[in-house]
C-alpha cells in the first residue's frame, strides 16, 4: 500500500519564503502576479460562465491580482466592474491597476453583480476589515449569485483559520500557489466553500504539513490469508455496541477481527468474530489492539486498560479509554508509536490547554504522548512526533453522529497493521469522509460499514 501524493498546504510566512525563492530564481514579483491573475480568471471563466462580474480589489498585492484577472476577463468578453477599497499600495498592484484600463470606482459606490470576485485581502491578514469595507463585502456578497474569493476570504487568518471579521460564505476560493492552513481549518474552512488551486509556478514546496490525499491501497494477493492480512483485537466493555462498530468496521481492511471484553455479549458486526479472552492479548499474530469504543469508566474497564498497555502490540486507544489514561506520558514507554483517536472533549482531558492553532496543539500533543494523534472535527487533523502533519479535507456534517468515531477507530486499526502509523490515520480519515459522501444524508454509523467497501474500491 502507497499513499497518493498530498498536496502541501503552506503558512503565511512559508508560502512568502517560497515567493521569494522564486523571485530570486529570476521570476518578478509583476510575472507572479500576472500569473496569479490568469489563474483567477481562468477559474472565474470555467465556474462562472461569462456571467457579470464584480471585481473588489483592495489595496495590497490581492487587489493587484485582481485588477490582472479583471483584465484578462475583460479581453473574453466578460462584463466588468472594478471597485476598490484604496489606491495600491505595493508597486506590482500599482502596475496591475495600470494595465487595467476601464474604470475604477470606490467600493462605497459599487452596484451587486451576478458574481463577486473578493480580492480585498488574502494571506497574511492580521486583523479584521474596517466596519465599513466589512458591511459593504457582506451586502455585495448578498446580492450575488456566485461568489468567488482569491487565495482567501477577507477576513479570514491565514495559519489557524479564525474569523478576523463578519465573514460571508463563498462558493468558490482560488488558492494561489498551494493551499493554506485557513482553507482546511475551522470556522475558516466553512467560509471558502470548494477550493481549487491555481499553479503559479512556486515549485517544490514545503511538506510537513498536507491535505490528507486519497490512499492508494493494494487487492489482497493470491497467496494471501487471513493472517497475513493482519489480525486487529478490540478489547470491548461495557457498551457492546461501540466495540461492535469497531470491529465491523476492521473487518473490512484486516483478514481477522477478534473481539473480547464484555463486548461479546450482543449484536453482531456483518461476520464472524472470534471472542478474545483476558489472556487473548498474548496471541503473538496480533498485529493492534484496538480500545476505547464501548469500553466504559469503572474498576473493570480500567483493568482492562492496564492489560492493553502491557501487552506490546501497537495500539488504537479512543473514547474512554483516552479519559481512563490520566496523562500521556504513561504511552512515552510504549513499543510501537500508538494512535490516539480523540474528539476535543478528550484531547482536553487528556492533554489540557495547548495554545496555537489545531494543527499547532495537535503536534504539541503528539510530542507529548510520543504517539500518532488523530484529532477529530469537522476539521480533522493527523500529527506525528516528528513534526508531520495532515489536515483532512471536509466532511459531511452528517458525521456527527453517535458511533461514526467508533467506525474511524475500526478504519484506522484495520489499516494499521499493515500501514506505518502516521499513514494508517490519515488514509483512515479518507475512508471514513468518503463512506459519509457514499452513505449520504441521514447517515448513521452502520451506513459506514455498508458504504466502506466502496470507498476501498474507489483506491484500489
Amino acid at each position: 500500500m502507497n499513499r497518493a501524493t498530498p498536496r502541501p498546504i503552506l503558512t503565511a510566512a512559508e508560502t512568502r519564503t517560497a515567493e521569494d525563492a522564486v523571485m530570486a530564481a529570476g521570476t518578478s514579483v509583476d510575472a507572479l502576479m500576472e500569473r496569479a491573475g490568469a489563474g483567477v480568471a481562468e477559474a472565474v471563466w470555467r465556474f462562472g460562465g461569462g456571467m457579470p462580474t464584480l471585481v473588489l480589489c483592495g489595496p495590497g498585492n490581492n487587489g493587484g491580482d485582481g485588477y490582472v484577472a479583471a483584465r484578462l476577463l475583460a479581453e473574453r468578453g466578460v462584463t466588468v466592474t472594478v471597485a476598490a477599497s484604496d489606491k495600491p499600495r505595493t508597486a506590482a498592484a500599482g502596475t496591475a491597476r495600470a494595465g487595467w484600463t476601464g474604470p475604477v470606482i470606490p467600493l462605497a459606490d459599487a452596484q451587486p453583480a451576478a458574481l463577486l470576485l473578493d480580492c480585498l485581502y488574502g494571506t497574511g491578514l492580521k486583523r479584521g476589515l474596517e466596519e465599513e469595507e466589512a458591511n459593504r463585502l457582506r451586502d455585495l456578497a448578498a446580492a450575488a449569485t456566485l461568489r468567488i474569493a482569491v487565495d482567501l476570504p477577507s477576513g479570514v487568518a491565514t495559519d489557524d483559520g479564525v474569523l478576523l471579521s463578519d465573514v460571508p460564505r463563498f462558493h468558490l476560493t482560488v488558492a494561489l500557489g498551494a493551499l493554506k492552513p485557513a482553507h482546511r481549518l475551522q470556522p475558516a474552512a466553512d467560509r471558502c466553500g470548494r477550493v481549487v488551486v491555481a499553479d503559479i509556478g512556486l515549485g517544490a514546496l514545503a511538506d510537513d504539513l498536507v491535505e490528507v490525499a486519497r490512499p492508494r491501497l493494494s487487492v489482497p494477493t493470491a497467496d494471501a490469508h487471513k493472517y497475513t492480512r493482519g489480525l486487529v483485537a478490540v478489547v470491548g466493555g461495557a457498551m457492546p455496541g461501540a466495540s461492535l462498530l469497531t470491529a465491523g468496521a476492521a473487518q473490512r481492511l484486516a483478514g481477522y477481527v477478534m473481539l473480547g471484553g464484555g463486548a461479546a455479549g450482543g449484536g453482531h458486526a456483518g461476520g464472524t468474530l472470534a471472542l478474545v479472552h483476558r489472556d487473548g492479548l498474548d496471541d503473538p499474530r496480533i498485529g493492534v489492539v484496538v480500545i476505547g469504543p464501548g469500553l466504559g469508566r469503572n474498576d473493570a474497564a480500567a483493568e482492562r486498560l492496564e492489560q492493553a498497555l502491557r501487552c506490546g502490540h501497537r495500539l488504537v486507544i479512543d473514547a474512554d479509554a483516552l479519559m481512563l489514561l490520566g496523562g500521556p506520558e504513561r504511552l512515552r514507554a510504549q513499543a510501537h508509536l500508538p494512535i490516539l483517536t480523540p474528539h476535543e472533549g478528550e484531547f482536553a482531558t487528556l492533554f489540557g490547554p495547548l495554545p496555537g492553532s489545531k494543527v499547532d496543539r495537535a503536534r504539541a500533543a503528539a510530542v507529548r504522548a510520543n504517539a500518532v494523534v488523530l484529532l477529530k472535527g469537522a476539521d480533522s487533523v493527523v500529527a506525528h512526533p516528528d513534526g508531520r502533519a495532515a489536515i483532512a479535507a471536509p466532511a459531511p456534517g452528517w458525521l456527527a453522529s453517535a458511533g461514526t468515531g467508533d467506525v474511524l477507530a475500526g478504519i484506522v486499526a484495520g489499516l494499521a497493521t499493515r500501514l506505518d502509523p502516521f499513514d494508517a490515520a490519515c488514509a483512515a480519515l479518507w475512508l471514513h469522509g468518503e463512506a459519509a459522501r457514499r452513505a449520504g444524508p441521514g447517515l448513521i454509523a452502520d451506513d459506514l460499514l455498508i458504504h466502506l467497501p466502496a470507498a476501498i474500491g474507489a483506491c484500489l
